[in-house]
């Protein structure tokens, strides 16, 4: 079970240097005030007053998203397709979710894949991420242009706040062929993500830019010969998109 405001905490914890910063940044205007004239001193406090606002409208809907809504509850997904199935989690680094599909879907076999690349996904709050919790047991550390798995053998594929970690557009299509080959011809690819659209700019300012606009997304997509079943918003400010095979092989 998830603890109350983990989500939240999780994020200062992971990204402290930034609260850090904003907080010194604060403390030093403050002693200082008396050697600025009030053009700068105001200017100034505009300056931290934006970034202290932004901060807290980030974190109210991280804890929305994180916290408060369904997100993590997975009442999203449809428990009576699932049973009996070969599900495969792929995760970045940060596994928060393959222990909770295990027990949404404890009939089905859970495989963890970690694509987590430290040359290539150089963030510190991964780092941190990854010392703050366990791995779920047997998690196999992978490469996304290789998956341990075989030819058309899994019924269902999760990629949950994950697959945005992959910044290469060639990488990241050769990463979804990759799902495109082990799925069975009626499975699924689960993708859900944040999006480079306005709510989430509205949320995370410049950190918005950090997530994949849906049009990369659709051409991602296409160009692995996966389709668009389904598309459905988790919150505003989180979309699941639903894949299966378009008949294209590679």
């Amino acid at each position: 079970m998830r603890k109350p405001l983990q989500g939240v905490w999780n994020i200062i914890r992971f990204n402290r240097q930034f609260y850090v910063l904003s907080v010194a940044a604060v403390v030093i205007i403050f002693f200082l005030r008396n050697n600025f004239n009030a053009a700068i001193f105001n200017a100034l406090s505009l300056s931290v007053l934006l970034v202290i606002c932004s901060i807290s409208i980030s974190l109210l809907v991280s804890w929305y998203i994180y916290d408060y809504s369904n997100l993590y509850k997975l009442t999203w997904i449809d428990k009576s397709d699932f049973n009996e199935k070969k599900i495969v989690n792929i995760h970045a680094g940060f596994d928060e979710t393959s222990e909770l599909l295990k027990n949404k879907f404890s009939k089905s076999e859970i495989i963890a894949l970690d694509f987590y690349n430290p040359e290539k996904h150089t963030e510190i709050s991964i780092r941190r991420a990854r010392k703050a919790y366990e791995p779920y047991p047997d998690t196999l550390h992978v490469t996304t242009n290789n998956l341990p798995l075989n030819d058309n053998s899994t019924d269902k594929v999760f990629a949950i706040l994950s697959a945005h970690e992959i910044r290469d557009d060639e990488e990241r299509i050769s990463f979804f062929k990759e799902l495109y080959r082990v799925l069975k011809p009626s499975g699924q690819v689960i993708v859900t993500e944040h999006l480079r659209d306005t709510a989430n700019f509205l949320a995370y300012n410049i950190g918005s830019f950090h997530f994949h606009s849906k049009a990369t997304w659709l051409i991602t997509f296409e160009s692995a010969g996966l389709k668009i079943i389904s598309e459905t918003k988790v919150t505003p400010f989180i979309t699941t998109f639903i894949l299966e095979k378009n008949g294209t092989a590679f």
